[in-house]
């Protein structure tokens, strides 16, 4: 017992020894580590997934949901996806949006309500709701979405009769899009959309004035749709045409609010 005990000393003793075995044990917890990260990657997860296709508009109710087994490598790469049925049930498709049938949930897809009342009472402090008459030529047929950043451009005339034609406004979020009764003309499938007759937005209060005056003497608003990276990455709403402005202030009258 003592020699075995002895040479096992003498062999740990050994540098090379120690290095082999350091080596050696290295291999086995990348190994061991590496098998871990792949079972997990693997691994699967159950996922709530459309039993039926869901258009926009719709709430969604528990008998509209099933489950699939999905790896957690694909849930990794696609962060956007709802895990869990107690974020989906009760919310509904934003408008220009639907779910496929077996398709899954991601957050980008679903808000809580999609309402004219619950937009308007959730506006900024600082801002009115701006409602411009649409058609569906002007937005150009049904194209432009709630979440949309378009420009405003201005028609008009000057006093000596010359056309005014002009970018006025600089990327305006679009809140929503409604037929003549007000509901929303995105509250079903693509082949029952309603004819939009007024698009929804908010300005700043003072914004809001201008815009209103320029509607009474008989200036029209034209929105402008522009691509989706305007819409990711929006620029302040803003007044680009201070000529156009400076023409709307002369032919109105500016009552201060505190003598009206």
């Amino acid at each position: 017992m003592g020699d075995a005990l002895g040479n096992i000393k003498r062999i740990l003793s050994n540098k090379n020894t120690v290095t082999i075995l350091g080596i050696l044990l290295g291999v086995v917890v990348i190994y061991f580590a590496y098998n871990y990260r792949v079972k997990k990657a693997v691994e699967p997860i159950s996922v709530p997934m459309a039993k039926q296709e869901i258009h926009a508009g719709d709430k969604i109710t528990d008998d509209m949901i099933e489950y699939v087994d999905i790896s957690r490598s694909m849930l990794n790469k696609s962060p956007g996806i709802i895990v869990s049925d107690i974020d989906i049930i009760g919310k509904k498709v934003v408008s220009g949006q639907s779910i496929p049938e077996h398709g899954l949930f991601y957050t980008d897809q679903l808000n809580s309500s999609d309402d004219t009342t619950t937009i308007v009472s959730n506006i900024p402090d600082g801002y009115t709701i701006f409602t411009l008459k649409v058609d569906f030529n002007s937005t150009y047929g049904n194209s432009i979405y709630p979440g949309n950043y378009i420009d405003l451009f201005i028609e008009g005339r000057e006093d000596n009769g010359k056309v005014i034609y002009a970018k006025f406004v600089e990327s305006i979020k679009v809140l929503q899009v409604v037929d003549s009764s007000g509901k929303s003309v995105f509250g079903g499938s693509k082949s029952n959309e309603g004819q939009p007759d007024a698009m929804l937005f908010a300005v700043p209060d003072d914004m809001y004035k201008l815009l209103y005056k320029a509607q009474l003497i008989n200036m029209r608003f034209y929105p402008v749709p522009r691509n989706l990276s305007y819409s990711k990455n929006p620029k302040d709403t803003e007044i680009v045409n201070d000529s156009i402005k400076n023409l709307i202030m002369v032919k109105t009258a500016n009552i201060p609010d505190d003598s009206i």
